[in-house]
């Protein structure tokens, strides 16, 4: 395992909703967790809605100054810059979607290659608008390693439909992900899942390749 995880990917993948699970699990295995959230592109649903959950946990919680309030401010929170010096902790990074919101790793990038142990995790869901297909994703993976200047390491599949998600909605879209790995030279890493229809799911797939998802809810 890498100290640092960084989740990104299209807008609307759901990364934010990986970011915070991977981020709970990691808090309940006993580790130092830290959560930040980089993501200056969407105000209205992000990591801070789940705070109450964080602490619960025991999580450190990083988020914009101005997140849940009408203010938008590409700004980044002055804490964040301390996750690199504090190396006893484990990292997770919900980044802005899209290439746009890649750019705000930028000022992070030399220190994550001098430290040199992160994960570079880009999370797809084949049923939103531009990444439906194999081709549209690998356009919007470039996109995001372009702005940010590193490579991704691991791809999740995090297709789903919400609530209306079937277990064979996310069957079929398995082997989309892992032609996206194949063609981008990228691990594949796991297909997340609902808890709802998880246990339906590992009838159909190895239970090691799927991991269970609680959906936050968004605070409006």
């Amino acid at each position: 395992m890498k100290r640092i995880t960084i989740f990104s990917g299209h807008y609307g993948s759901g990364k934010t909703n990986v970011a915070i699970n991977y981020a709970v699990d990691l808090g309940k295995e006993g580790r130092k967790v830290s959560i930040a959230d980089l993501d200056i592109v969407n105000p209205y649903f992000r990591t801070k809605d789940s705070e109450e959950m964080f602490e619960k946990n025991g999580i450190e919680l990083i988020s914009l100054p101005f997140a849940n309030t009408s203010v938008d401010l590409p700004s980044m929170p002055s804490a964040a810059y301390g996750l690199f010096s504090r190396r006893d902790r484990n990292v997770i990074i919900d980044l802005g979607g899209d290439d746009r919101g890649a750019f705000a790793l930028g000022r992070f990038r030399p220190m994550l290659l001098e430290e040199n142990d992160y994960e570079m995790v880009f999370t797809v869901n084949f049923y939103r608008p531009l990444t439906t297909t194999v081709d549209e994703a690998i356009e919007v993976f470039n996109e995001i390693e372009y702005a940010s200047k590193l490579k991704f390491t691991k791809i999740v599949n995090n297709s789903n439909l919400g609530r209306e998600t079937k277990a064979e909605d996310v069957a079929r879209t398995v082997a989309l992900a892992k032609e996206l790995a194949e063609k981008t030279n990228t691990e594949f890493w796991f297909t997340s899942v609902d808890e709802s229809v998880y246990d339906e799911l590992s009838g159909l797939l190895p239970e090691e390749s799927l991991f269970k998802l609680k959906l936050q809810k968004k605070i409006f």
